[in-house]
């Protein structure tokens, strides 16, 4: 039976994952600090203008997903330094789908590295937590739509307004990780089912992928032996 080929990383596969995870960390650590500080508040852009470039390195083993990436990640690029001078429901809504169409191919881009790899690494292992930190970051911008199309989608402590990015951020990866402290409870039919199947989705990903990691572990352990 012939094993379909395993994609080789170039001499940057043991930074380019490590480096993306570093950025998602140093974002999740820092924006809850600089949101509420106005003067400062256009340093998560710049923190999230360096996700976008640290993602586009993690998946260049090819020209033609760095070419593509780079393509999707203009569009976003462009949005969001761009509402630090316009506010517009219009922007802030293409914001978010190009956020979504730019994680969703990179998330599919390590998942299918992370899983034609036959042995498992320190690498497989930041990608497979840097996965799992962009489906939370992804379910944000999702979630950002829906309130943009349905407002009054979330029920909060406080009225989500124009700023309601730091909410739904929160709410996002509560969710993915099923910890449901009930101070943000979604209201309307489409941000339940978003909800619902992040849930879903967080689980089931854990689920296999930890399958797939220790499978593939065992079956190392008893090849050396």
């Amino acid at each position: 039976m012939i094993q379909p080929p395993v994609i080789p990383l170039k001499n940057n596969s043991q930074t380019r994952f490590l480096l993306l995870l570093v950025s998602l960390m140093a974002l999740m650590v820092l924006e809850p600090l600089l949101y509420d500080r106005t003067r400062i508040k256009f340093l998560i852009d710049i923190f999230f203008t360096v996700i976008l470039f640290t993602s586009i390195y993690a998946v260049s083993d090819k020209k033609g997903t760095t070419l593509v990436a780079i393509l999707l990640a203009l569009p976003k690029l462009g949005t969001t330094w761009a509402n630090n001078f316009v506010t517009h429901p219009l922007l802030y809504f293409l914001d978010s789908l190009f956020g979504i169409i730019f994680i969703g191919y990179i998330i599919i881009l390590i998942l299918r590295h992370i899983f034609r790899q036959e042995d498992v690494s320190s690498e497989t292992i930041y990608g497979a937590i840097v996965v799992y930190i962009l489906l939370g970051l992804m379910w944000v911008f999702l979630y950002n739509i829906t309130e943009i199309l349905h407002p009054g989608s979330f029920s909060v402590a406080a009225v989500l307004d124009a700023e309601s990015k730091k909410v739904l951020y929160f709410f996002s990866f509560v969710t993915l990780t099923t910890l449901g402290y009930g101070d943000i409870t979604p209201v309307s039919a489409p941000a339940r089912s978003l909800a619902m199947v992040e849930a879903i989705v967080g689980q089931m990903y854990l689920a296999v992928l930890i399958a797939r990691l220790v499978g593939i572990h065992i079956s190392q352990s008893m090849m050396k032996k």
